[in-house]
């Protein structure tokens, strides 16, 4: 009943035919053209192109960084310098005002306050100077053994004021030195570059023909210093400097044990001690008249000169001064050189 009362629907044989029909819309391709095939060699170069791009910037980035980073380590290097200076200048004024203010240094035979420096390391032109002031120079003549470049050691200055010489060294800078100067060529300084130990010491002396007696012997050989000036005993100069080891007390008698190819190795277990130079100089017939602030040269000077022109008692507990290079090495003005030497016999000559 209820079928029969529904209205009939046709049977669509046709999906098609029954669609209505309706146009298909048109998509708009807004001037979309089919991609452009470039030749591959095309697009080679232009990858080469960016390449060559990328690699110029990173090139100029790492100038830039490099030029920044140089930059910055001079301004460093500048800083450096000047704290440096400042720490240099407050060394030399804390020196100056305790060697002015010391009542031990105000004794007037004491030699540290005549410290100066033109060629030496610690100021031991000064104390040369003054040593040769009280005792006189004779024949103005000097031996040093280990004498770096040859603008800074104890003759140097000495060398430049007229007196002949020797110099001995392991290494040659100096000689390069000596060649460039016209005013050294006139037989004023006689070398030799070779080890020095105690075997060869005396016979490297007799073959430059360092006659018996002379003005001055310096030696700084660091570890076999005490054994050299121990196998010098035929030689008698008027004066002699030698470098101690002021780590140890003065009241100590200590040496290192020799062998003739012990180098220093930057330790303090070198050298002797200034009580076993004292004691050496005793016996080779020297006595002990100061050190240096510093704590590093012992004057000595033969003992038929030495009484009443240098303070008493010759000994190392009166003399010693304890180590203070740490502080106190340093150049002051110029950078070094030697000066322009003065014929001896000159106007200028202080002996003549």
């Amino acid at each position: 009943m209820l079928a029969a009362s529904l209205p009939r629907i046709p049977k669509i044989m046709n999906r098609e035919a029954a669609m209505p029909d309706v146009p298909t819309p048109e998509v708009a391709d807004h001037g979309r053209q089919e991609p452009e095939h470039r030749p591959i060699a095309e697009i080679l170069s232009r990858q080469e192109e960016l390449l060559a791009r990328l690699l110029e910037s990173a090139e100029r980035g790492r100038e830039e960084y490099r030029q920044g980073t140089q930059a910055l380590f001079y301004e460093l290097d500048q800083v450096r310098r000047e704290i440096q200076a400042v720490r240099n200048m407050e060394a030399i004024r804390w020196q100056r005002e305790e060697l002015e203010r010391e009542p031990r240094y105000q004794e007037p035979l004491r030699l540290p306050r005549h410290t100066f420096q033109v060629n030496s390391q610690n100021g031991e032109d000064g104390i040369i100077h003054e040593i040769f002031r009280r005792i006189g120079a004779t024949s103005r003549r000097f031996v040093e053994v280990g004498v770096g470049d040859g603008t800074e050691n104890n003759t140097a200055f000495l060398l430049s004021q007229g007196w002949t010489g020797c110099w001995i060294d392991t290494r040659d800078a100096f000689v390069a030195t000596v060649a460039s100067r016209t005013d050294l060529r006139d037989g004023c300084l006689a070398y030799r570059v070779t080890a020095v130990d105690r075997e060869n010491a005396a016979g490297l002396l007799r073959e430059l023909d360092v006659p018996p007696e002379f003005d001055l012997l310096s030696l700084d050989i660091d570890q076999n210093t005490y054994h050299v000036w121990e196998a010098l005993h035929e030689f008698a100069p008027r004066a002699v400097v030698v470098e101690y080891n002021a780590a140890i007390p003065p009241a100590i008698d200590w040496q290192v044990h020799y062998a003739a190819d012990r180098a220093w190795d930057g330790s303090q277990n070198a050298g002797a001690s200034l009580k076993a130079f004292e004691l050496l100089g005793r016996r080779l017939g020297y006595s002990l008249v100061g050190c240096d602030y510093s704590g590093v040269n012992a004057f000595f000077v033969r003992s038929d000169l030495a009484a009443g022109r240098f303070a008493e008692p010759f000994t190392a507990e009166n003399h010693y001064e304890p180590p203070r290079y740490p502080h106190l090495l340093h150049r002051r003005g110029h950078p070094r050189a030697i000066l322009d030497r003065t014929p001896p016999g000159s106007p200028s000559d202080p002996s003549s």
